[in-house]
């Protein structure tokens, strides 16, 4: 499991090592792990080491007295590197040690921003080290002109050191401008802000780099499962399961307007691993729905047994709307879990139960936080999607996923999970609807079994108040790995998604037995 950490967190652990003289020993840690980046990117391209060029973009702080002992070890195996001072000095040792290892040294000025960006654009390795972690604000005057020059130059290779210049650490928001990398190295843990959009759309990959203050680290701010944490948690029946303990979800979803969004999101929950799965809707809608998933039941009254539910997936009209509100009551009077989506938000109580899971985009989020008279704008959630998942989950009580290009996931506890596992091109009409399919068959699968204190998100170390956040950062993360499987780098729809659903487990599994 991937765990990233605010920058305030990680400067209070380095703090009692600090005040022991081991400063330095930390920088030199940190540079070395940077050196060794630049190296390995560089290889993996075919290129040479000796010879290649770089250029060290440095701040007068620590983050740029890093780029700089890195820069210094390049030189000494065989690169040509430059220095652009950027704030006209720079960490006395780390500027020493460069100059020594025979690095040329430019000074940035008002006069030759456009100058100098033309002359590193053609550099083999550029390395941002211009702001690091305690920044507070975004670059501004010479500096921000020469990364403006710099990101329509497109240099070859961008490496961030620790976080890129402009992005918060603790957030992820973006103070533009910022040079975008295609490799940040993050000395000692992740940060949050790298983890979050739109922070984590500049920083490229991102390598994290022990430094030697790890274990002192308190619990992180953000976490991410990766496909090995996904494979240990996922449901698996056993030799006498049946269809109840497998989970029986109950979907209300779809309109006559809105066929498809019931289509997909029943056969997603059918291929999901739910036992069962329940439709509540139109009897035309019914039709198309069984046509797609034989193995549905259509429920034109009260629904047999359910022990989970999915809501809203193009909702529309006063008879499924109704249908809606009488099953959220229900759920909430039952203790119930749900999947809340789309026209369904609008439906929901002032507080909601913490094992209902609410998914909203950035649009739906701020009116939903405008319900308690939090006046945001989409593009305001947009530019700060940590802060107010958090916000949301806070103010409705139940665990919110925020989609987009990072799934966010916040629980009311205050726990944090972040999933990037999917492609630009699943942003299509119907993903969402996918998405909620696998949400639900999994909350319907983990409400039978699978939260107990023995279960296996207990052996992962979650606790009881953050398994539902988990349910959720789990279903998040198939259905990335599915939509990128589906795409494999080209246009899809969402019924491809569906299909790739069933191999994603199959994988999943087979990766739990290696």
């Amino acid at each position: 499991m991937i765990s990233a950490f605010t920058g305030t967190q990680i400067r209070a652990a380095e703090q009692p090592l600090l005040d022991a003289g081991e400063g330095a020993v930390l920088m030199q840690r940190a540079a070395h792990g940077l050196a060794n980046a630049v190296v390995n990117e560089l290889r993996s391209e075919g290129r040479r080491l000796y010879g290649s060029s770089v250029t060290v973009l440095a701040g007068k702080g620590n983050n740029g007295g890093d780029g700089l002992f890195a820069a210094a070890i390049l030189a000494r195996r065989g690169m040509r590197t430059t220095a652009v001072l950027t704030a006209g000095s720079a960490h006395p040792g780390a500027l020493g040690a460069f100059g020594a290892a025979g690095g040329r040294i430019h000074v940035l000025d008002e006069n030759n921003a456009e100058e100098l960006a033309v002359l590193i654009a053609g550099d083999d390795v550029v390395i941002d080290a211009i702001l690091g972690t305690g920044a507070r604000g975004g670059l501004g005057g010479p500096a921000a002109e020469l990364i403006v020059a710099l990101q329509e130059l497109r240099p070859n290779v961008v490496v961030a050191c620790d976080v890129p210049s402009g992005v918060d650490a603790d957030t992820g928001e973006v103070h533009w401008p910022v040079l975008t990398a295609r490799l940040t190295v993050a000395f000692g843990a992740v940060k949050a802000g790298l983890m979050a959009d739109p922070g984590e759309g500049c920083a490229g990959r991102v390598l994290p780099v022990p430094i030697g203050m790890e274990d002192s680290l308190p619990p992180p701010a953000l976490r991410r499962f990766s496909v090995r944490d996904v494979a240990a948690v996922l449901p698996n029946p056993g030799r006498r399961a049946h269809k109840y303990t497998r989970g029986v979800l109950g979907i209300v979803a779809g309109s006559e307007r809105y066929t498809g969004a019931a289509a997909l999101s029943v056969e997603a929950a059918s291929v999901a691993g739910a036992g069962m799965v329940r439709y509540l809707g139109p009897e035309t809608v019914a039709r198309q729905v069984l046509e797609r998933t034989p193995e549905a039941i259509w429920e034109p009254g009260e629904p047999g047994r359910v022990q989970a539910w999915l809501l809203g997936p193009g909702l529309n009209g006063t008879e499924q709307l109704q249908r809606a509100r009488d099953v959220l009551a229900a759920a909430s009077d039952a203790g119930q879990p749900a999947v809340v989506d789309a026209g369904a938000l609008e439906l929901l109580p002032e507080r909601c139960p913490p094992h209902w899971i609410l998914t909203p985009h950035a649009g739906e989020l701020a009116a939903l936080l405008g319900r308690g008279e939090v006046r945001v704008t989409r593009e305001d959630v947009e530019s700060r999607t940590l802060h107010f998942v958090r916000l949301a989950a806070e103010h409705t009580g139940a665990v919110v996923l925020l989609k987009g290009a990072t799934t966010l996931i916040a629980s009311p506890s205050g726990a944090v999970f972040s999933q990037s596992e999917g492609c630009p091109w699943m942003s299509t009409a119907g993903s969402g609807d996918v998405l909620g399919g696998i949400l639900g068959a999994l909350a319907a699968t983990y409400a039978e079994s699978g939260m107990d204190d023995d279960g296996r998100f207990a052996a992962q170390g979650i606790g009881p108040e953050e398994r539902w956040a988990a349910v959720a950062a789990v279903g998040a993360s198939i259905h990335g790995m599915a939509g990128s499987a589906a795409s494999a780098g080209g246009p899809l729809a969402a019924s491809d998604i569906v299909r790739a659903v069933p191999g994603v487990y199959r994988a999943l599994m087979e990766h739990r037995t290696r």
